[in-house]
């Protein structure tokens, strides 16, 4: 039939002129009351279906009488048993000369209005803000899904909504994001905990061989000899320590590994002290000097590590309670959730150099719970700034991050380990990663090569709508795949002002309010400055999880700019600078590595020769 299966009254503005596989191209009348431009969608009259189509390129017919236009064709509107439905793909192709009108908001929410138990509402259709966006959330999480946006475009606010709306609809799935510039803590409420440096227990020994490494040597690679060492005596340490049920003792046993089953890389615990007093054995027995610098050089970059107040998280009373992975397991990923259902790990304040190597713990971790618990309980893993840990170019980045970042994206499904991907420039992110990822989010984006990643992401019919990103508005994003009915332009839903991210290290009241800054509160940030390197014996770390909660509470890390918001209303009385400590020739303190010295500007003063009486 030649009649709209929706709307009998659908006047026709134009006809079909020609098809391929996957478009069509229209004449349009140029006098129509519709404003017909690109990013319109259309229907085409085809026998008993309407095909559904989006204009993609329009141009004016040489003669002026006309516009033509090509249409990308992404579904069709039929009738069925239970009256007219939506689906994607085209059965019915239309014919040279089939009418083409425009499609009318009835047909708009046949299309789009998906809303039941399992969507979401995340915002209004650009073509029509009075039709809701609803997005399934089970096809977007459990396929994956990935946000791409340059900065300022709305991009982590989007995100902030897919993760509030997934949280009330999924009542049993568990969210751990790593937030790298601490923007998502106040996002969420009491619905999410929020992680740091300041409250992280995450003890050395669950870090792999490849991880520890990357700890001791300051995100460098590994001297060859020295991580032979540590490749022998690892696994030594970790049969040496080995604590009783019921009894908080330890025993001394000097099994050979093998025998015992432990690996380099099995998550058990161990001591340092144990690990250093087996190096200092081997170097003990000894004569040759060259070999015997290799050993001490290895010692004293684990003691290094482990006196650095910075690596606090890691190597604090890291044994005092032995077997702590239950514990660290229950506080990472909210098993069980007690109504915080949502993990933010804010990695602004860890150390550069072991950024990489956190990151790779936490994500394995998130993968092998979920494969040896087969499954149980549902982890939405999200990563922000995702280039940094699956960079397209392997020669950088950190090899064991991008290996987990892969296994989550390739086989995590299987486990109940799900991945959401945001980035600012998808050109940078593993394409292979980018591929596993059935729902796309583009924002705006100008740049070429992260067009063509996109675009050769989505299917053939939808990636002419590529072109359309460069344009985006504050908040529009262009979706496509798997969780939404059609490639759809449309626009986040506005957030309250407490809930819109925003980094937490220096807003633009704080850069503002610097003017007024004096000697006084300059002493008071070299005394924070200088506390961050001193013993961290003396600053009390909160045990609290929950942001907000009791415990949670601001430390003497906190960067500098939260003191400048306060200047305009606490005025500090100048105060005359300190004269500068004299410095000390030697070896730098436990934050230096250990092959750094410094020394004095001024050399000491000549002392007068004395003869040494026989």
């Amino acid at each position: 039939m030649n009649d709209r299966a929706i709307d009998q009254h659908a006047a026709p503005i134009g006809r079909v002129l020609s098809v391929t596989g996957s478009q069509a191209h229209v004449r349009l009348a140029v006098d129509s009351d519709e404003r017909m431009t690109v990013g319109k969608f259309l229907g085409i009259s085809a026998g008993p279906a309407i095909v559904v189509g989006v204009i993609t390129k329009i141009a004016l017919d040489p003669n002026g009488e006309f516009a033509t236009g090509a249409l990308d064709m992404l579904g069709e509107i039929k009738d069925g048993e239970r009256g007219p439905f939506f689906q994607r793909g085209v059965t019915e192709y239309p014919m040279i000369g089939d009418a083409v009108s425009a499609i009318t908001p009835r047909e708009l929410r046949l299309i789009f209005d998906l809303s039941g138990p399992g969507t979401i509402d995340i915002g209004t259709l650009q073509q029509d803000q009075s039709i809701h966006a609803y997005i399934n959330v089970d096809d977007m999480v459990r396929k994956h899904f990935a946000v791409f946006g340059t900065t300022g475009v709305g991009k982590s606010s989007g995100v902030s909504v897919l993760l509030r709306q997934i949280l009330e609809a999924k009542s049993d799935i568990r969210v751990f994001l790593l937030d790298p510039h601490n923007e998502y803590g106040h996002c969420f409420d009491d619905r999410a905990q929020v992680l740091s440096p300041k409250n992280l227990k995450l003890p050395f020994w669950l870090f792999n061989f490849e991880e520890i490494v990357d700890v001791f040597f300051r995100g460098r690679p590994g001297v060859e000899e020295e991580v032979e060492i540590l490749s022998e005596v690892i696994p030594i340490a970790k049969v040496m320590f080995q604590p009783t049920t019921g009894q908080q003792t330890r025993r001394l046993v000097r099994n050979d590994p093998k025998s015992s089953g432990v690996t380099i890389d099995t998550p058990v615990p161990y001591r340092l002290e144990d690990l250093i007093h087996l190096i200092d054995e081997r170097m003990g027995k000894l004569e040759n000097r060259a070999m015997w610098a290799r050993y001490h050089r290895l010692i004293t970059r684990i003691e290094t590590a482990r006196n650095d107040p910075r690596y606090g998280f890691m190597f604090d009373n890291a044994n005092v309670g032995g077997d702590t992975m239950v514990e660290t397991i229950s506080t990472l990923f909210r098993l069980p959730q007690n109504g915080v259902p949502m993990t933010i790990m804010q990695l602004a304040g860890f150390p550069a150099e072991v950024v990489d190597s956190v990151a790779s713990v936490l994500l394995r971790m998130a993968f092998e719970f979920g494969l040896w618990s087969d499954g149980a309980f549902p982890l939405l893993v999200v990563c922000e700034e995702a280039h940094r840990y699956a960079p397209a170019d392997r020669s950088i980045g950190f090899g064991p991050t991008r290996k987990a970042v892969s296994r989550i994206a390739k086989e995590g499904r299987k486990y109940g380990v799900f991945l959401g991907l945001i980035t600012q420039r998808p050109a940078e992110l593993d394409a292979t990663i980018i591929s596993q990822c059935s729902t796309l989010f583009a924002m705006r984006m100008a740049n070429d090569r992260d067009q063509a990643i996109v675009r050769s992401a989505v299917s053939d019919a939808a990636g002419s709508l590529i072109g359309f990103v460069p344009s985006l508005g504050t908040r529009e994003v262009f979706a496509f795949g798997e969780g939404v009915a059609l490639p759809t332009r449309l626009r986040f839903m506005q957030l309250d002002h407490a809930h819109i991210p925003h980094s937490e290290a220096v807003t633009r009241a704080s850069m503002d309010s610097a003017k007024g800054v004096d000697v006084g509160f300059l002493v008071s940030v070299v005394e924070r400055w200088r506390g961050a390197t001193l013993s961290s014996q003396t600053r009390a770390r909160p045990t609290g999880a929950v942001h907000g909660g009791p415990d949670d509470f601001s430390d003497l890390d906190m960067l500098a700019g939260s003191e400048f918001s306060r200047l305009k209303t606490d005025s500090v009385p100048a105060a005359p600078i300190p004269p500068p400590a004299q410095p000390v020739a030697g070896p730098r303190p436990s934050t230096m590595t250990p092959d750094a010295y410094y020394f004095p500007v001024d050399p000491p003063a000549r002392q007068p020769f004395q003869k040494v009486r026989k």
